[in-house]
Parts: structure tokens; sequence; C-alpha cells
């Protein structure tokens, strides 16, 4: 059925209602606000649960919970730290440089031998400060080397190949680094040596934080503040905005873009040296495939925070953290479940899902998919 505009106008079909109907109510936003619906209740309803039991019942008490989130934020400072890494590349290159986490594993693999040494003459625990200060810098150093080398042997060859070349290189730069660290260095998990001034808690606001717990957060707080400075107000940082800009006007205007972008890997490589040591004192191991999941929810973080923000990445690292470490017990411990905290690797992951299903852009972001 057709019908004719005044004049003889090329004559236009009459759309059914349910068509018009549809792109007025697309299904996509309709199953995306149920889905929501039930997400916000299965939250409310679990964590009404788990509040309402007392620590008598099964409950959690006010200590446990203060000391959930405390954890919390240094496990997020930890993944921040890596995921200003995974940001600061996809600003510059757009890509993701899947191979990060094991930049962050060969940092804790090398200050490991680094402490072992220390320990076994004595200076580990008599002269802490400098030996931490060791530590770090040895695992700095590495970790920059590496992600050096990743950018100059691994995706220079590669900046102009289509966009899933680099990934999929990443990903074998990723097992590549794992078994050559475990061929050399063996596979098993090794016990980090014990800083004794790191042991215990300190009083803060009238609550106990593990001084170990402690660092990681102040240390990472600081190191984000300094980098968004860094980007800010340097020379270098500058040249890094405007490589992320535009390579080709950075490149005319003078400004040497290979030494840019490794400049942008080495900074990574060194946030990720200093969340290796960060990682092994709190968790007292290290191991060549410790990168894996902790990079990957690096990754998460900087989704969630929005990839290509420093801000964002921090911000996502963060909420990553509290989520995973409240996130079991508050969802999981008034239905009732067995053993929560052995699905904190779920609730991360499925954060990673609902934050592309809803917010693409992540928190920071623009909120829509990126464009090809």
């Amino acid at each position: 059925m057709t019908q004719q505009s005044g004049g003889g106008a090329a004559g236009t079909v009459a759309r059914p209602r349910t068509a018009v109907l549809a792109e007025r109510f697309p299904l996509r936003r309709a199953i995306l606000v149920i889905l929501g619906i039930l997400i916000a209740f299965s939250v409310v309803t679990g964590s009404w649960k788990t509040l309402s039991l007392s620590p008598s019942q099964g409950g959690i008490s006010a200590s446990g919970w203060r000391a959930f989130v405390v954890f919390g934020l240094a496990q997020g400072s930890i993944y921040a730290l890596i995921a200003l890494g995974y940001s600061l590349v996809y600003g510059i290159l757009l890509m993701i440089n899947f191979a990060h986490g094991e930049v962050f594993m060969s940092g804790a693999i090398a200050s490991f031998f680094v402490a072992q040494t220390l320990d076994s003459n004595g200076l580990l625990n008599r002269d802490p400060v400098l030996s931490i200060a060791l530590l770090l810098l040895t695992s700095m150093a590495v970790s920059m080397l590496v992600a050096v080398l990743l950018e100059r042997v691994a995706y220079r060859p590669l900046r102009n190949a289509p966009r899933l070349v680099p990934l999929i290189t990443a990903i074998g730069a990723s097992l590549f680094l794992q078994y050559t660290f475990a061929g050399f260095f063996g596979s098993d998990a090794k016990g980090y040596p014990n800083v004794t001034v790191l042991n215990g808690t300190w009083n803060v606001l009238g609550f106990p934080v593990g001084k170990a717990l402690g660092v990681t957060i102040v240390t990472a707080v600081l190191l984000t503040v300094a980098l968004t400075l860094f980007i800010a107000r340097t020379t270098a940082g500058r040249a890094m905005r405007a490589v992320a800009e535009d390579k080709e006007i950075a490149s005319l205007m003078g400004i040497n873009v290979n030494r840019v972008i490794t400049t942008t890997f080495a900074i990574g490589g060194i946030l990720a040296g200093v969340a290796g040591v960060l990682f092994a004192l709190v968790f007292s191991e290290a191991d060549p495939f410790m990168g894996f999941v902790p990079g990957i929810k690096a990754f998460t973080a900087a989704v969630l925070g929005g990839i290509g923000s420093v801000t964002g990445a921090a911000l996502g690292g963060l909420i990553l953290g509290l989520v995973e470490s409240v996130g079991p017990a508050l969802l999981l411990v008034g239905i009732h479940v067995p053993a929560p905290n052995q699905l904190r690797d779920v609730i991360a992951f499925t954060i990673l899902v609902l934050v592309l299903i809803f917010r693409p852009g992540g928190i920071l972001g623009t909120g829509e998919p990126e464009k090809a």
C-alpha cells in the first residue's frame, strides 16, 4: 500500500505500527532495564539478608567489615597501579597490552631473588628502608626493561597492522614470558621473605590497618597523583597527550613519536614493578604465573573506570578491589553460600561483563562503544 505525497511525489510505503513501536521501545533497551532490575533486586536481597544476621548467627561483625574494606582498598591499589599501564598504552596506541600482567610478574620475580639475598645476609630486617628501596628499584628496572623490549620487539613492527594482530601478539608475548620465567626459575610458588617492620597494624582514625596494606594504599595514591601531574605539567607528558590525540600531527610538530611511545611503556613498566613488590609483600609469594589473573583484573578495572583515563584506571582499581573483597560476603553469606570468597573472581568478571553491557566507555568514559 502506498501513499502519494502532494504534487505527484514518489510514494512511500506505510510503516506497520509494530515497526514504529519497536523503534520507540527498542528490544535491547527493554532487556537491559529488566536485567538491571533483576541485578538490583538480587544485590538488595542478598545484602539485606547478610546484614540482618548477627555474628552469633553466622553474620560478620563490624571489625570484620572494616578488615574487608581495608584489604579491598589495598588489593584495589595494586589493580590500579597495573591498570594505569593498560590505560597509558591504550591512550597512545589504542591497543590492549595483554602481556602487561607478565611485566608485573617479572618485577616481582626479580625482587624475590634480591629479597632472598638480603634476608640471608640479615640486611632485610636490619635496614628495612634501604632493603625495600632496593627491592623497588630492582623490580621497577626489570619491569621497565621487559615493557620496553615488548614495545620494541613485539609491537613496533606491527604498529600499522590491523588491530587484531597486535592483540594476538600480546597474548603470545604473555604466554612466552610466563613459560620463559617458569623455565629459568621454576614454576613453583616462591615464599617471599618477611619484612618484620611491615608486620602488625597502625591505628588510623581508631581503625586498625595492617602496615603492609597501609603502605600499599598510600604508595598507590602517591604514584597516581605523581603520574597525573607528570602528564599534565611536564614536557614529556604534553608530548604523550599530543601523540594520543594525533600521531601524524604530533610528528609534524617535531615530536619523536617512537620515543614518546617507548616512554609510555617504560612508565607503565615502572608502575607495574612497584605493584609487583607490593603484591609480594602483601601475599608473601611470587611465581611465574602470578601476573595473569591480576593482569586480567587490572584490565577489568581499566575498562570499569574508562580505558585510556588515568583517573578512571585508579578509580576502577579501587572499586574492583572493594567489590571483590566485600561483595562475596555481603551478597552470599546471607543466603548461606559455602566459601563465598572462592567466588570473588566470578564477581570481578561479572562486573566486566556488566560494564561492557551497560556502559562500554566506563565510569569516566563516554558511555558509548568505540567505533571501529
